[in-house]
């Protein structure tokens, strides 16, 4: 079993439905759909078709909608594009509504010049632009160009250190947050939160517009990593965060990238959220056959960090290769996972814990790892807050989410370790469910006669937040 989940991006390379079939099937866990691009209508058809493979298959995928955020990008050129070089001077308009060339563009974001100062470093197209903010004039920014290179249409704009004012939900967002709820989507992710109330608010939308999905802060302003009291607040405010490492890479310097990562990735399990990690994990597999050796090793760091899942965006959404690329990332998972360390924690072993179940999820991952020849742990589970907290402890041992609650199968494809099965505990007498759910894991070949498992339940069947028992079963 592999505990890493796979989130691939959905787009024109995936929308024959046989090669969606085949990407769905070669390891998929949580489908992204990216609403930067395509129409509502699209994003719907893509997600029907997803629904009805995994029905036909009895896959568990579940589908994650990314919100665009503002668009801080500059506008068009003449040419299409235009070649910037060291020293020339070049000037970002506000008001500019002609094509661009090489000594001005028009930009989309309109607050700019009162966000920026002399002195500014402005990075455009990924970093691979330097500008040098020289004077604000109006609406136009005078810059000097420090690192060169072409510069082609609708790049994005980025301030080093942050500190661009653009909110995080946008006009677009709010009615794509009403597109996603009819769609019935799973995952929501907010491009750009820079506090908490960002959450606070995408959430307020959600609810308004009739939604349960589950809320992702995408981590890729300098803003909301400049102290641990604001992470921490967005994580809480949060039902899982992606390491966003294209904006943020660009925002606070690739140098202190990956040391930030790990950061991210601690906080997250810490606070019982999952993690993303995300951008460029196999960026050469859109064009070639296999990955680089720096792409193997930046997965598998990764997963050694034990973050929830990795995530292709356009190496599935437009690439050559989206099935491939699949079955390599879920071999390179496999490969990290056999190392000890994945199956080695101290996580919380020193806290108290104010919730029932919550203990009963750190008792049952405790025992798992100490107690010789336990095969699985099994959680009979409403809201799937139990196996939450158990992934959060590494261990070698599969988690098996029983619940009779679609969405929350659904919530589970994202979990590191845990798999989520459909089970109605509400169908049997009280004594006899362990037998059941027990039965329902021989059955599918997930346990056999003589396993040692373990077993987390709550007294009354059917209620959330009610697990306050934990029991050690050998199958029959």
């Amino acid at each position: 079993m592999r505990r890493t989940k796979i989130v691939a991006t959905l787009g024109p390379a995936t929308d024959d439905p046989a090669v969606l079939e085949r990407l769905l099937l070669s390891g998929v866990n949580v489908v992204r759909l990216n609403f930067s691009h395509g129409a509502g209508s699209d994003q719907a058809r893509r997600a029907e078709q997803v629904r009805a493979i995994a029905e036909q298959h009895d896959l568990n995928i579940a589908i994650l909608a990314d919100l665009q955020g503002p668009k801080i990008r500059i506008g068009k050129f003449t040419a299409g594009k235009v070649l910037l070089r060291k020293d020339d001077r070049f000037i970002l308009d506000a008001n500019r509504t002609e094509l661009g060339d090489e000594q001005c563009v028009g930009i989309d974001y309109k607050a700019l010049p009162q966000d920026c100062r002399r002195g500014d470093i402005l990075l455009l197209n990924d970093g691979s632009i330097e500008l040098e903010v020289l004077a604000i004039n109006g609406a136009r920014v005078e810059t000097r160009v420090i690192l060169g290179g072409p510069l082609s249409n609708h790049k994005g704009i980025n301030k080093k250190g942050g500190g661009l004012s653009a909110p995080a939900l946008t006009d677009k967002d709010r009615i794509d947050i009403r597109s996603a709820a009819e769609i019935g989507v799973d995952y929501v992710a907010v491009s750009f939160p820079k506090h908490a109330e960002d959450m606070r608010l995408a959430r307020a939308l959600l609810d308004e517009s009739g939604s349960h999905a589950l809320l992702v802060a995408k981590i890729e302003r300098a803003e909301a990593i400049e102290t641990d009291q604001i992470l921490d607040e967005i994580i809480q405010a949060s039902d899982a965060i992606m390491v966003a490492r294209g904006d943020l890479g660009v925002e606070i310097g690739d140098a202190e990238l990956i040391g930030v990562q790990k950061h991210l990735i601690r906080r997250a399990r810490h606070l019982n959220r999952l993690v993303i990690v995300a951008t460029q994990m196999m960026e050469s597999m859109i064009t070639n056959q296999v990955p680089t050796r720096a792409e193997v090793f930046d997965v598998a760091n990764a997963v050694l960090d034990s973050t929830d899942a990795v995530m292709l965006s356009a190496e599935t959404a437009s690439g050559a290769n989206p099935v491939t690329v699949v079955e390599h990332m879920a071999r390179i998972c496999k490969g990290a996972e056999k190392h000890p360390d994945t199956r080695r924690s101290r996580h919380r072993n020193d806290d108290i814990f104010a919730r029932t179940d919550e203990a009963i999820a750190m008792a049952a991952m405790y025992t798992a790892n100490h107690l010789q020849g336990v095969k699985a742990i099994v959680s009979l589970t409403e809201s799937g807050n139990t196996p939450v907290w158990m992934s959060r402890i590494r261990s070698g041992l599969p988690i098996f989410a029983l619940t009779r609650h679609p969405h929350t199968r659904r919530r589970m494809a994202l979990c590191r370790g845990v798999e989520a099965l459909a089970f109605d505990p509400t169908g049997y007498p009280y004594d006899e469910v362990n037998e059941a759910a027990i039965n329902l894991l021989k059955s599918k070949g997930r346990v056999q006669s003589g396993d040692l498992v373990l077993l987390t339940k709550g007294a009354r069947m059917g209620a959330h937040g009610q697990t306050n028992a934990m029991l050690i079963l050998q199958v029959r």
